[in-house]
């Protein structure tokens, strides 16, 4: 049991950097070009709402919200040296029972980051962001069971790809979905005992619907 839960502490900390921390393993970080600085979003009534990036989710009933835990220090000082690569926000982390919890089932999660695309010179389309995204989820033992590809929430369009990892007796299975905007990569990587699960929780993402202007008269 306690090798198992070491395992699934490690399938977390796979599927943060995965979502986190992809694009530094291929692409130099650009000078400093920032974009306005998205809202952190919040949860409310179970459900979690970014007014930035304009999408909710709502997680099972009962899961845990480790978000705050997991996030940077917000008094640091980010400007301090703008040499460094710039790091991820982290918009939500959440689980199906809290990370440090032993269990006999793969700890299923929801993962939401941001990272500024000026980071990332060269980087032009979401799907171009899998590249190294894929690279170090591979090198992390995790296998590609679907190539980046189209996928539609609502009236927005993301690329996803999907990946599986064996532990042990289990199998974790990650979906990973990505979009640009305002100036920001935003990742969603869904952690889940099974690809119906994994499909489950992305059922839980939805987008706000863009208004149509009403016609002049």
């Amino acid at each position: 049991m306690d090798f198992l839960a070491r395992a699934l502490l490690m399938i977390f900390a796979v599927a943060l950097l995965a979502c986190t921390l992809p694009a530094q393993q291929a692409l130099k970080p650009a000078p400093s070009q920032t974009a306005a600085k998205p809202d952190s979003g919040a949860i409310v009534d179970g459900v979690y709402r970014n007014p930035t990036f304009g999408f909710t989710y709502k997680a099972p009933f009962g899961w845990v919200d480790r978000t705050r835990e997991m996030r940077e220090d917000p008094s640091e000082d980010s400007s301090a040296d703008s040499n460094s690569a710039k790091k991820s926000i982290l918009l939500l982390a959440t689980f199906e029972r809290p990370p440090e919890a032993t269990g006999d089932t793969v700890n299923s999660a929801v993962v939401v980051a941001a990272e500024e695309v000026a980071s990332y010179p060269g980087l032009r389309s979401a799907e171009q962001y899998f590249g190294p995204l894929t690279e170090l989820t591979k090198a992390k033992g995790l296998a590609v069971v679907n190539e980046p590809y189209e996928f539609r929430v609502g009236d927005r369009q993301l690329v996803r790809s999907d990946f599986s990892k064996a532990v042990g007796n289990l199998t974790m299975h990650q979906s990973t979905l990505v979009m640009i905007d305002r100036g920001y990569v935003v990742s969603f990587t869904f952690i889940a005992g099974s690809e119906d699960e994994a499909d489950q929780l992305v059922e839980g993402l939805s987008f706000a619907r863009k208004e149509t202007p009403a016609p002049r008269k």
